[in-house]
C-alpha cells in the first residue's frame, strides 16, 4: 500500500480567524465516525503530518475536516493558505478509536468538546449509529467566544432530524451570549447546570460521557465526573467515560 494518496482541495471555509474547515476530495479508505485522517504537505523538503478529525460522515463525500490555526505550527498555516484545487496528501487509511464501537450502551449519550473537538462528535451525529443505540443524545459544544459556534445549520439539521433525542447545550465562557452557558463545563456539571440545561441524567446508571477537546478540559471533566461516581472506560475493565485530547 502506498504511503501517501493526492487528494485535492475542494473548498476552504473560515469561520474565524483561527477556525478553518477543508474539504479535500481524496480515495482514503473507509472510516468509522470518530476516527481520524493523517494530512500532510511539503515543509522543507519533506512531507509534515498532523491528524485530523473527520467531520463527514462516512458515507458523505468529500471529506471535511475542522481545525485550528496554530501561528506557529508547521502544518495549519500552510492548510489554511490552501484554495480549491490545490493537492494535499493523506495517508491512505483512516485512525483511532475514539468510535462509538468503543462505548457501552446507555440510557443517554453525552458527547462534550471544546472547540474543534466538535468534530468528530459531528460525523457520529449525522450517521445513524447514535440514535439506534441512545435514547437521548446530548451534544455540549464549550467556546471562549460566540464567534467560535461553527456548524450551527448541521446541528440545526441534526436536531430537526431527530428531536425527540437530540439536545444541545453550548458554552460561551470569554462573553455572555444569548442561550448559552457561561463558564466551563467542569464547573458546570459540579453545579448541575450541565444537567439542569440539557434535561438529562448525568451519572454512572443512566449515561456514557465522550470527552474531546482541550486536554485542560478533559482532565478537569473527568475529576467531575469521577465524583459522580463515573469512571474511565477500558475494553478489560467496563467503565462510563471515553477521552481523547487534542494536541
Amino acid at each position: 500500500m502506498a504511503k501517501w494518496i493526492e487528494g485535492t482541495v475542494v473548498a476552504q471555509q473560515a469561520w474565524t480567524g483561527r477556525l478553518f474547515s477543508l474539504q479535500v476530495d481524496c480515495g482514503i479508505g473507509a472510516f468509522e465516525p470518530g476516527q481520524f485522517a493523517r494530512i500532510a504537505l511539503p515543509v522543507a523538503g519533506q512531507l509534515t503530518a498532523r491528524p485530523y478529525s473527520f467531520v463527514n460522515a462516512p458515507r458523505e463525500t468529500p471529506c471535511e475536516f475542522y481545525y485550528n490555526l496554530v501561528p506557529e505550527g508547521p502544518l495549519s498555516p500552510r492548510l489554511a493558505k490552501l484554495e480549491p484545487m490545490d493537492v494535499v496528501f493523506l495517508a491512505p487509511q483512516p485512525y483511532g478509536t475514539f468510535t462509538l464501537g468503543e462505548v457501552p450502551d446507555a440510557p443517554a449519550l453525552w458527547l462534550i468538546a471544546t472547540g474543534t473537538g466538535m468534530g468528530p462528535y459531528l460525523s457520529m451525529l449525522k450517521s445513524e449509529i447514535p440514535w439506534k443505540r441512545f435514547g437521548k443524545v446530548v451534544l455540549v459544544h464549550a467556546v471562549r467566544h460566540a464567534a467560535e459556534l461553527a456548524y450551527r445549520e448541521t446541528i440545526e439539521g441534526v436536531r430537526a432530524a431527530h428531536p425527540d433525542q437530540f439536545r444541545l447545550v453550548t458554552l460561551v465562557s470569554r462573553e455572555p451570549h444569548p442561550g448559552a452557558l457561561p463558564g466551563r463545563i467542569p464547573e458546570a456539571i459540579a453545579n448541575e447546570r450541565l444537567e439542569r440545561a440539557a434535561g438529562v441524567e448525568l451519572s454512572a446508571r443512566a449515561a456514557q460521557v465522550m470527552l474531546c477537546g482541550n486536554p485542560d478540559m478533559v482532565s478537569d471533566t473527568v475529576e467531575a465526573l469521577q465524583k459522580r461516581g463515573m469512571k474511565r472506560h477500558r475494553r478489560r475493565e467496563p467503565g462510563h467515560i471515553t477521552l481523547e485530547a487534542y494536541w
